[in-house]
């Protein structure tokens, strides 16, 4: 078993969610008391998020560089970045690593044409719903017709992310909002759901969504650990 390099901490809560589902997944697989073979760095996501708030994403990257080189001297064969919006920066975080990257956007953009769908809903971070940006325009590329919220949900569904879920705080009152959002976006023609934000599961899985849920932190997992058991 190849080991997983994970760069998390943003936020840390679903950096939670990301060691318990690889450990599940392992354990499916090979049995027994078979767990994943990893190495974790947690950032301070206070720390990143205030650099995101500033635009100062070359600074943010910088560092997502330094942790990577840290994972790849520590011993890691592959690395997954632990976060869908700072996959704006996979390309800077990647220069001078050889190891290969597990990219959650190509996870999950292969997962929902596997699935049969087409023309997914994504609910994210603002910043990984921008059109044409990183992330959208990824999809895009692999003949995805993405529907993100109208403005109004788009601004509701960020504001969840950071000043809810990623401290761990879950309400009913905010997964009434964003069942309201994702069954908006089936109205509009999305035949399945993207939980583009690696915390939105919290809120959002398949019992409460009426079309077909991808749920990025779980495709990532998979993906990953299916690279680390390639040829095992």
């Amino acid at each position: 078993m190849k080991t997983i390099g994970i760069l998390g901490g943003m936020s840390a809560a679903s950096t939670q969610i990301y060691y318990r589902h690889l450990c599940l997944l392992t354990r499916q697989r090979l049995g027994g008391l078979h767990s994943p073979s990893l190495l974790i760095r947690s950032l301070d996501f206070a720390a990143i998020e205030a650099l995101q708030a500033a635009d100062a994403w070359a600074e943010a990257g910088r560092i997502l560089n330094a942790e990577a080189r840290a994972l790849e001297r520590g011993g890691a064969d592959l690395l997954v970045l632990a976060t869908n919006t700072m996959h704006r920066e996979a390309e800077a975080m990647m220069q001078g690593v050889r190891l290969p990257l597990v990219h959650i956007a190509d996870a999950t953009a292969e997962a929902v044409v596997k699935g049969g769908c087409r023309r997914p809903g994504l609910m994210a971070t603002g910043f990984t719903m921008a059109e044409g940006g990183f992330y959208v325009g990824r999809l895009r590329g692999r003949g995805l017709e993405v529907v993100v919220p109208e403005e109004g949900d788009r601004t509701e569904t960020h504001r969840i992310i950071y000043e809810e879920l990623c401290k761990e705080v879950v309400t009913e009152e905010s997964r009434g909002k964003y069942e309201a959002i994702a069954r908006r976006l089936v109205e509009r023609g999305a035949d399945c759901l993207i939980l583009g934000c690696t915390e939105v599961g919290m809120l959002l899985d398949q019992g409460n969504v009426e079309v077909p849920v991808f749920d990025t932190t779980f495709v990532h997992c998979e993906a990953a650990l299916a690279m680390a058991l390639a040829g095992a």
